[in-house]
Order: C-alpha cells, then sequence, then structure tokens
C-alpha cells in the first residue's frame, strides 16, 4: 500500500473547490458521469484500433444510490486505470496554484461554476463526499487493480486490491450535509437534466415492463363473457438516457416523424407540434449539430428564451444559449452541440471568442436559408405558416443585417385580401398605380382591418393595394424597410385622406373660395377642441366623406416605436395624442355647414359630422358617445 501528498501547491484546494468553485454541488455528477463516458468511449475506439484484446461487448454506466450506507456509486466498463495512471491522473491535480486560480477568475466563475476545463472534474466529488473510494482495473493485459482513497485532505492512499472487471467504480461516501443527494428521485432527475442524451447507456435500477414473449390469453364463461388475464411483467434494468438523440443522425437518416417524436422528448409538457424544424450539421470551421423548431408563436411578443439546450459531446451545459445563438433565434426550440464552443471555467458562461460569432452567423445563415427553402418548395404551406412565424422573421430582419438581406426570398407582405408577396412581388404589382408625382412608391398598409375599413375601401376603390402589417414590431420593421430600399415610403391608410397619402398631378379645384375657406376654418375652430384636434381644408371628390379625421404618420410611427421598446423620439410614448381633422370643401354638407344661419342649428351640424368621423377610427366613447346616439335619434323623429 502506498501512500502520499495529492500534488497541489496549496493545501486548501478542496475547500476552495467545496465553497468556491463549486457551490452549485449538484454538478458532482454531470462530471463524473462525463469522466466515466470518456473512459467508455476511449475503451471502443481502442477497440476499433485493434488495441483492445477480445470483445468489449456493450459497455455502459451504472449509477447506484444506497441510502443505508450513504453512498452513491458510479460504474463504467471503461479503460481502466494503472496504479501509475491513477498517480498522475488523479494525484497530480492540474493546478499551477489554487490561490492564484481562484484570484485569477474570481470575477468569471459564477456560482453555479464547474471547473471541467482545468482537470479538477473529478474532484467535483468532494462537494457532497467527505471521502471518495476509486476501484480501477485497466484494460491493459497483466495490469493489476487498485483501489485509492482519500478523504478530502491533500493525504492518500493507494492499494492493490482484487477487482476482476475492467474499468472504474467511483464510491461516494456522502457527507452530512449532502444528504438530500441519497434521495433517488433528485439523482434521478439530476440524471435527465444533463445526461439524458450521454452516447453511452446509464443505468439506473430497474422497472417493470410487459413481457414480450406472453400473449395474455383470452377465455369465455358459461354466459358469453369474456375475460382477459393481465399481462405478465418482467424486471428490466432502467436505461435512463438516449444514446442516439436525432441530432447526432444525418438528416437523411430521419423522417418528419423522427423530428416530431424527438421534439416531443426534448418537451414532454409542450402539446403542440412545431411548425417546421432546421437540422443543423457542420463540421468546418467549426464542428456544431443540432436541431432548432420553430413553435408556434402568439401576438404578445413574449421571446420565452431559454427553451434552446446546448450540449458538449451530448453533455448539457445551459439552456442560456445568449451569445450563440442570435437574439431573434432564442424563441425557437431545440438543441445545439459543440465541442468548439469555447466557454470559461464555469463551463456555463461564454468566453469572448472569435469562434462564437462564427457559430451564430452560421446559425444565423442556415436558418435564413431553410426558410428561403421552405417558401421554394411548398409556397402555399409557407404563407398558411406566415402569421405564426412572422414575429421572428421581422425581428431577424431588425437584429440582423446579413439575414435582413437574405430575407427578401421569403420575407410575406400579406394584403388585406389575403394575398401575399415577397418584397420584389409587392414593388412590381404596385410601382404602377401608387408612384406619386415626385417617383416615389408609396406603400399603402392596415394595422387593423376591421377598424380601418372605410379606408381601406377608399384605397380600393382607387385601385390601390393594403397590406396588412398588424405585428408589434411593424412600425421598427417599416423604419428598416424605408432606409434601406430605395424610393420607398410606406403610410398607414388612415394616415390622410387617399388623395393626399399618394399625391398625385391632378390637383381637385375647391368649390369654396378663399374668403369662405377662411370662414368655415374659423368656424370649425371654434367648435372643434384645438389642443387634440388640427383642422385642415381639402377640395376632395363632393362623394368623399365631409369630415375625416386622420393621424400624422410620422407621430404615430414614432409613438408605437417608443411603446415597443427602443425606437422612436424621447418621450414621445407619454405624448399625448394629436390628430388631423380633414374637412372636404366640394362636400355638400360642408357647404350647409358653412351657410346655415342658425349659430344653434351650425353647431349641431358640426358636433354630429364630427362625432361621426370620431366613430369611424373608433374614438367616440363614454359620455361623448351616449350624446352622439341620443343626438341621433333626435334627428330621425
Amino acid at each position: 500500500m502506498a501512500t502520499g501528498n495529492i500534488n497541489v501547491t496549496a493545501e486548501n484546494i478542496f475547500p476552495i473547490i467545496k465553497k468556491f468553485l463549486y457551490s452549485d454541488h449538484e454538478i458532482f455528477l454531470r462530471e463524473l458521469i462525463s469522466n466515466a463516458t470518456d473512459a467508455t468511449l476511449k475503451l471502443k475506439h481502442l477497440s476499433t484500433l485493434g488495441e483492445v484484446k477480445g470483445d468489449i461487448g456493450e459497455p455502459r454506466l451504472e449509477v447506484i444510490v444506497d441510502k443505508d450506507n450513504k453512498q452513491i456509486r458510479i460504474i463504467d466498463q471503461g479503460i481502466g486505470m494503472t496504479g501509475e495512471e491513477v498517480e498522475k491522473y488523479i494525484n497530480q491535480v492540474a493546478f499551477s496554484g489554487a490561490e492564484e486560480f481562484v484570484e485569477k477568475y474570481k470575477d468569471k466563475v459564477p456560482d453555479s461554476g464547474i471547473i471541467g476545463h482545468f482537470g479538477l472534474g473529478f474532484y467535483s466529488a468532494f462537494m457532497v463526499a467527505e471521502k471518495v473510494e476509486i476501484y480501477t482495473k485497466s484494460y491493459k493485459e497483466d495490469s493489476k487493480a487498485v483501489r485509492w482513497e482519500c478523504d478530502g485532505s491533500p493525504q492518500y492512499t493507494l492499494e492493490e486490491t482484487d477487482r476482476t472487471e475492467r474499468g472504474t467504480e467511483i464510491v461516494l461516501h456522502i457527507a452530512e450535509d449532502s444528504e438530500e443527494f441519497l434521495d433517488e428521485a433528485k439523482i434521478g432527475g439530476l440524471l435527465s437534466k444533463y445526461n439524458k442524451f450521454m452516447p453511452i447507456p446509464i443505468k439506473f435500477g430497474t422497472k417493470e415492463v410487459n413481457d414480450p414473449s406472453h400473449t395474455p390469453e383470452t377465455t369465455t364463461d358459461k354466459d358469453g363473457k369474456e375475460t382477459t388475464e393481465p399481462h405478465r411483467q418482467i424486471t428490466v434494468d432502467s436505461i435512463i438516457n438516449n444514446p442516439n438523440p436525432a441530432w447526432t443522425k444525418q438528416p437523411s437518416e430521419l423522417e418528419e416523424e423522427d423530428y416530431k417524436s424527438f421534439y416531443r422528448e426534448l418537451y414532454p409538457m409542450q402539446f403542440e407540434e412545431p411548425l417546421f424544424n432546421i437540422h443543423l450539421n457542420v463540421d468546418y470551421p467549426f464542428n456544431l449539430t443540432g436541431i432548432l423548431y420553430f413553435p408556434k408563436l402568439t401576438q404578445n411578443m413574449d421571446p420565452q428564451k431559454d427553451k434552446i439546450q446546448l450540449y458538449q459531446n451530448q453533455v448539457f451545459v445551459t439552456d442560456n444559449v445568449e451569445g450563440i445563438v442570435p437574439d431573434f433565434l432564442q424563441m425557437l426550440r431545440g438543441v445545439i452541440d459543440s465541442p468548439d464552443i469555447p466557454l470559461n471555467v464555469s463551463r456555463s458562461y461564454l468566453q469572448a471568442d472569435g469562434a462564437v460569432k462564427k457559430i451564430s452567423s452560421y446559425i444565423t445563415r442556415k436558418v435564413a436559408d431553410k426558410l428561403a427553402s421552405l417558401f421554394k418548395n411548398d409556397r402555399k404551406a409557407f404563407e398558411e405558416k406566415w402569421n405564426d412565424i412572422k414575429i421572428i422573421i421581422e425581428y431577424g430582419m431588425l437584429s440582423e443585417d446579413k439575414f435582413f438581406e437574405k430575407a427578401d426570398k421569403f420575407a410575406l407582405y400579406p394584403t388585406v385580401g389575403g394575398e401575399h408577396f415577397i418584397w420584389n412581388e409587392l414593388v412590381e404589382k404596385i410601382k404602377d398605380a401608387q408612384t406619386d408625382k415626385d417617383g416615389k412608391t408609396i406603400v399603402l398598409y392596415a394595422s387593423d382591418a376591421k377598424a380601418q375599413h372605410s379606408y381601406i375601401e377608399d384605397a380600393k376603390a382607387k385601385g390601390y393595394e393594403v397590406l396588412l402589417l398588424d405585428s408589434p414590431i411593424v412600425s421598427h420593421l417599416i423604419q428598416k424597410l424605408e432606409t434601406s430600399k430605395e424610393n420607398i415610403s410606406f403610410v398607414r391608410v388612415d394616415g390622410d385622406h387617399i388623395d393626399n397619402l399618394i399625391k398625385k398631378d391632378d390637383n381637385k379645384i375647391s368649390k369654396l373660395s378663399e374668403d369662405e375657406q377662411t370662414k368655415l376654418k374659423e368656424v370649425l375652430e371654434g367648435s372643434i377642441p384645438k389642443e387634440t384636434y388640427t383642422v385642415q381644408l381639402e377640395a376632395m371628390d363632393s362623394s368623399a366623406n365631409p369630415f375625416i379625421i386622420t393621424q400624422p404618420e410620422f407621430m404615430r410611427r414614432m409613438k408605437e416605436m417608443q411603446a415597443t421598446g427602443g425606437g422612436g423620439m424621447m418621450g414621445m410614448g407619454n405624448f399625448p395624442d394629436m390628430y388631423n381633422l380633414v374637412v372636404n370643401t366640394n362636400s355638400d354638407l360642408v357647404g350647409e355647414i358653412l351657410n346655415t344661419k342658425t349659430a344653434k342649428k351650425q353647431e349641431r351640424l358640426i358636433k354630429q359630422t364630427f362625432d361621426l368621423a370620431k366613430l369611424s377610427q373608433n374614438l367616440l366613447h363614454g359620455e361623448e358617445l351616449t350624446n352622439f346616439i341620443k343626438r341621433s335619434y333626435e334627428l330621425i323623429k
């Protein structure tokens, strides 16, 4: 038997591990399972190279919770270690100076930190154990099995033992302050959280299943009633992980149902099927695999992040993928797995690294290419899904310039009539009718087809196309499009009288003289609340409405952008609503208002006409609405 001191430069290494670097104690299980998996994969690799004699079988891991003896055992059938290897890999901690290390990384190590990248994965066992034993036997011929023991101090013992099986068994003697980890349900939950897709089968207890060799007999009694005997149960090993998850396979190996099945495996409580998926698979200039799913989203712009799971070689790391996945795609769900993602000492936080930007750019490009392919291959199905995916795409167009450039191939612009255009199609469709006298193409849009119905009808009567853009971030998107596309301007269909939205050369002549218009404006301004409404006189068709209420495009858009965050002018969101009251000077009713001799009748006509205009914009409420209804009944008596 040998004894000695673990080779570290600071004797307080274990308190540092337990209290500082490993404050999230549950991480120990992930680290030890990862080590056992590495040992097993190495054995498989050596076997394929012919360096392991004999059949290695189907090696697997096993986790055993022994509550009575206060132990957790982690067993593998991997390459094992010789005594010399235990001295090298266990006793010589890869640590040049604990105090220096802590000082260097104290601002980068979060509470849930682990140190797997620094050779300290095994020592995470001391977060929960007051003593650790290792029983191990190397795959090498004629190697001796050894037992290692340490109680959390720098002293250890190493001796030969009578173990005959290849592989390693780690026995954790659980400390009093960590006895919560002797709960099988808790360990099962941690295995499911961190090791659900490890590449080696993990046995954790047993379970009862139907015996596949037994067919229950059905008997019929004298009254003709059938009775089927219960299915015979057998006890089998409980394998808690899926060693071959869908993302580790080639897309050509998977059918659509395989992707849906994997989605249900990832999110068992999510009952809606995903709209479609994107399979990531790249090996240069970095390694990355994964599957991303587009879920069905609502209009409330709730991003619901932390739904994409990050893995390293099938070991769960985190569901915070900020920095790897662009912001707009964090509303997706799925899995990303890459051994090349540069993590800091905690293995839960990204380091600033050029590779991360490349990975993020690749994911953006891959998603854009997939969307373009879906649109091209089945446009009808893509159009049907548009309302469920448009927020993600519009957010991407706003936040990622490269995605914005590619979006011309698949971003849709739906009309109030239910048609869908991509950008070039839209411009081609409207350029002849909707180009103003200055040569600018005007894109008319509505945000609420019902509320803006009368304005839409006026536009359609002119032969104009009206888009239906009703997402919460449409004002930001419009701003982006106007600054990126040449000679384009967006105007909401209720932003002004239809003749003013797209100004042509054919100016109409007013029936009223300049003096009459001046008098009319004075009369109206005496009755209309000037703090909210600005009176504008316009010569329109005599059949057009006498009063039309509009909201200046600039002000309305700035308020909307401020309300949805980030855009607009400071304080604009709190600025009171301002409207234009556009008065048709060629309307017979307006002429009657001007020429009415009785002040009371004139006031009544103005109020009724003004309230009708407000009603069309859903601006008539409360007492004003009650008075309008009462007045209307009086007028038809």
